[in-house]
């Protein structure tokens, strides 16, 4: 029974590229700052906020996938370690945005001032 030794080079700087290149899509947005993405809201929250999200939750997916080998494993165990994740990303953001919101609206309409 003989191993062989095989180089990952290629798919290391393939999963650079693709990392440093949503990072700077990021950056680049995050310095620019579109109006059409700024101005435009989905749930309470702008367009560009939505995409900062995305794309993070991309890296992150990658990340998992391609340095903790994941796409090697069987699909049993990536769903088990999928599946728990992406509910819980949907229910901290849910309750990010209903929290964030509430407090939002009691500092605009209320008697208590923005003292920060």
């Amino acid at each position: 029974m003989s191993h062989e030794h095989v180089s990952n080079t290629k798919r290391i700087w393939t999963v650079f590229g693709l990392l440093s290149l949503i990072t700077t899509v990021e950056v680049a947005f995050g310095i620019i700052r579109p109006d059409f993405l700024v101005n435009h809201h989905l749930i309470t929250m702008s367009w560009l906020n939505w995409m900062f999200i995305i794309l993070t939750l991309v890296k992150a997916y990658y990340i998992v996938w391609a340095f903790m080998h994941m796409e090697g494993e069987k699909k049993v165990l990536k769903n088990a370690v999928v599946f728990p994740l992406v509910f819980l990303v949907c229910y901290l953001i849910f309750i990010l945005l209903t929290e964030g919101d509430y407090v939002f609206e009691v500092f605009k309409n209320a008697t208590i001032k923005w003292n920060f």
